[in-house]
């Protein structure tokens, strides 16, 4: 039997520092369209610190310890400027929800896109899915503001 990873400071820092920088790659060239609609952008990776380990309340939620809960991309939009719309910016989450052996991958904590063991390497069609189901989401999100 295969033996699984657990979520442990290892895992952690794969994700961290390996998958979300690649998987912000692909993001970033599935948005290169919609950049151009903006006046700035940021995609930066989020490390959740203040969401405390059900089982462990005592220690201190750190990379470190190896018990972050969540980490995941954040994409900042801010000044749309195209044609007689009022000038609005956008904001949009991926996030990495990490359970004991295994993490899912969706654009909240109630959706999931994608679960994967821990070190278990993502194939380029992986990141590509979820780059695109994540953009394809953003786009959904602003045409409807724009309709709206």
């Amino acid at each position: 039997m295969e033996e699984r990873h657990t979520r442990d400071k290892k895992a952690i820092q794969q994700l961290y520092n390996d998958i979300l920088p690649a998987l912000g790659q692909h993001i970033h060239e599935a948005l290169e369209p919609v950049l151009a609609l903006f006046e700035n952008f940021t995609l930066e990776r989020l490390l959740d610190t203040w969401t405390k380990d059900p089982t462990d309340n005592e220690k201190e939620v750190s990379l470190d310890n190896g018990n972050i809960q969540n980490l995941g991309l954040k994409l900042r939009l801010e000044g749309f400027n195209q044609g007689s719309v009022a000038p609005f910016d956008m904001t949009k989450d991926l996030l990495f929800k990490l359970e004991h052996d295994s993490y899912t991958v969706g654009p909240n904590k109630n959706t999931t896109w994608m679960e994967k063991a821990y070190l278990q390497r993502w194939s380029v069609p992986e990141f590509e899915s979820i780059a695109g189901k994540w953009t394809d989401e953003l786009v959904d999100e602003i045409t409807e503001k724009l309709q709206g």
